[in-house]
């Protein structure tokens, strides 16, 4: 709420992303574009939240009651996900299919490993119960069984749970029975979270409907508490509650953010994406490759005409999640990770992080094992004189201790050492942007790669030499671009039916569509809609989405399916029957699209040079050259030319 006096009329808005190193805020207000960075909190992240808006705020010269819009991403879940950490769980199956979630789809965690293994469920065979009941495809086989819904309550309770997931068969198509289930859960045990299936995921194929609602309701308790930490914190600083990012690329206000978690898994990464996406729209950049790097992961993602690609799948901690998302692949490869030795005396990096606490070397808060960060130091790359996030100073000193004990172990001069632990990060990263654009059939040498986040600029022309990519945008606001999407994010809320129909007038698809389209405008008024339909030939078993006017024959929806499908396999069969699987309704209201301030660069910057930006570090690689971009940031290009070899290829070749 806006007070009486406010000193911005229109009010400020508010966009916070927690790293796993810094906290980024921006504020938005009058005009101008006032960031902030402050060290994550990992026992809480809301402390550094709105300790973050509170320093943009005095930074900005104005105060909490002039703030209108506050947005929100966080990784609360994914990282209870990723360490274990999630709600005691139960699960209500149908009798007889208790043990979806220890079948999965019998196929092997590694084709060729017969030792490896896939993660256990999330909930364990022994908190397990079962109700007597079966529907069809056509409806009710059999009914409810009271006896068995009373035995599955006590058992619940007996657990101890403090949630519940209820998955029962085909109730994407006739909930009623899950409905009287999970009422019988919530009147019973209230102070238990109950996460029904039909209300997660109505469509198609009962294991990822059930791990889905499996991994929402192991979570959902406890996002729901740091949320309402989170909104308790917000309120005493006179903040208003904060929307939260979903996984599909918008926002959601908070009450509804706390009832699935499952929505959220994406949170922290797709605040990004959405800005990145944002200003390629506005630099009309046809294909853009979106290279997030922070402290602890790297976050990547393909953009096509400003539209960031979509998916309704991903894996998670070994854990199937079928739930529309933007398309993000992450690898952990951050400032923060750390550079170590193996058995076999080959150079690593990462998965471990020195994270926020107690963090790399050169931050000088007591870490001490060397990380990509220290190795960057050593290198000159990241100025001393400057404080990271105006509060931590680089002690050099301590960077060189860290690295020179494994250039020691190693064998290898110091800066030789360093130049290899960014090599062995540099393929991580590199790795994780092909399987977004090669493995997409994108070719990543047509695209322009995005750089962003505390470290993404400063490994950017590395990674671009490695793709084959000539252009490279650091866009304003690089380092916390992430949080300034939270402010360009508009609300979005995501709506999918399957109905197993064939493509032709006589199914009447748009009029099989109307109840999400109602849904849509009772839950977001006025809000533009876009409709997509999972399409597949009669006697497949997997679908590709295709965009779907409702209003245009159904014809229409056919020849793009033919379309869709020989793009992604080479062929098509246009006198074959096309499916339609699931139907599925985005309604999204645009958010705000602020002016950003660029940087001052002057003459075109020639490399090797540093370029310290908003936030981050821009090292501008030999042969490339860097000049300010026309939508505010800073453009680097690549000389035309052969492209040189990564510094340890060339090491290795004059070792030969």
């Amino acid at each position: 709420m806006i007070s009486a006096a406010s000193s911005v009329p229109e009010g400020a808005l508010v966009g916070v992303d927690v790293g796993g190193t810094f906290t980024d805020a921006v504020v938005v207000a009058g005009g101008r574009l006032i960031t902030a960075k402050v060290p994550t909190t990992p026992d809480d992240q809301s402390e550094a939240v709105v300790a973050a808006v509170l320093a943009a705020l005095e930074e900005a010269g104005i105060g909490p009651s002039d703030v209108r819009g506050f947005g929100h991403g966080m990784t609360v879940g994914t990282n209870a996900l990723l360490e274990g950490k999630g709600a005691r769980t139960s699960l209500v199956a149908t009798e007889g299919f208790g043990d979806l979630l220890e079948l999965r789809r019998q196929t092997r965690a590694s084709l060729y490993r017969l030792d490896a293994h896939h993660p256990a469920p999330l909930i364990p065979h022994e908190r397990s119960h079962e109700v007597a009941e079966r529907c069809g495809p056509e409806g009710v086989l059999a009914p409810l069984d009271p006896a068995s819904l009373a035995r599955a309550v006590e058992g619940v309770r007996a657990d101890g749970a403090e949630a519940v997931a209820v998955g029962l068969l085909f109730s994407f198509a006739h909930p009623g029975h899950e409905r009287e289930v999970a009422a019988a859960l919530r009147e019973a045990l209230p102070g238990v979270h109950v996460s029904a299936s039909s209300d997660v995921l109505p469509e198609i194929r009962e294991y990822e409907r059930l791990s889905t609602t499996a991994v929402d309701a192991y979570l959902t308790p406890v996002l729901r508490s740091y949320l309402e930490r989170l909104a308790e914190r917000a309120g005493e600083a006179g903040l208003p509650a904060p929307a939260i990012m979903q996984s599909s690329g918008g926002v959601l206000p908070i009450e509804a953010s706390a009832e699935h978690a499952a929505w959220t898994v994406l949170s922290g990464p797709a605040g990004g994406v959405i800005g990145a996406a944002r200003l390629a729209a506005r630099d009309a950049t046809p294909l853009a490759l979106t290279f997030d790097m922070g402290g602890t992961s790297c976050d990547v993602a393909l953009v096509r005409d400003g539209a960031p690609a979509r998916t309704s799948e991903t894996v998670i901690a070994g854990h199937p999640l079928h739930l529309p998302m933007l398309d993000v692949a992450t690898v952990s490869a951050g400032g923060g990770s750390i550079a170590w030795a193996d058995s076999g005396g080959a150079l690593r990096v990462g998965p471990q992080s020195a994270g926020a606490r107690p963090g790399p070397a050169a931050y000088g808060l007591g870490g001490t094992e060397p990380t990509v960060t220290d190795a960057n130091v050593v290198l000159g790359r990241l100025p001393t004189d400057t404080p990271l996030g105006g509060r931590i100073r680089i002690d050099p000193d301590a960077a060189r201790e860290a690295v020179g004990g494994l250039a020691a172990e190693l064998g290898m001069g110091l800066e030789d050492c360093a130049e290899g632990i960014l090599a062995v990060a540099v393929q991580e990263m590199v790795r994780a942007l092909r399987l977004v654009s090669v493995e997409r059939g994108e070719d990543p040498r047509e695209a322009a790669l995005i750089a962003f986040g505390g470290a993404g600029p400063l490994h950017a022309c590395a990674v671009a030499e490695e793709l084959g990519v000539r252009r490279v945008v650091a866009p304003p606001a690089a380092g916390v671009l992430a949080a300034l999407g939270l402010v360009m994010a508009g609300e979005r809320r995501d709506y999918v039916q399957t109905v197993l129909a064939r493509v032709d007038a006589d199914e009447d698809l748009a009029g099989r569509l109307a109840p999400l389209a109602e849904r849509a405008e009772r839950e977001l008024p006025g809000a533009p809609r876009r409709a997509a339909a999972d399409c597949r030939y009669a006697g497949q078993s997997h679908a590709l989405t295709v965009d779907w006017d409702p209003g245009a024959p159904e014809a229409e929806l056919a020849e793009a399916f033919h379309a869709a499908h020989a793009a992604r396999y080479g062929d098509a069969e246009p006198a074959r029957q096309v499916e339609a699987v699931s139907l599925r309704l985005a309604a999204e209201r645009p958010g705000t699209d602020p002016e950003l301030p660029g940087d001052d660069l002057g003459p075109a910057v020639e490399g090797p040079a540093v370029i310290a930006l908003d936030g981050a570090t821009c090292w501008v690689g030999e042969g490339w050259s860097a000049r300010a971009d026309p939508i505010g940031g800073l453009l680097l290009e690549r000389e035309p030319g052969e492209r040189r070899p990564p510094p340890m290829a060339a090491a290795r070749e004059e070792a030969r």
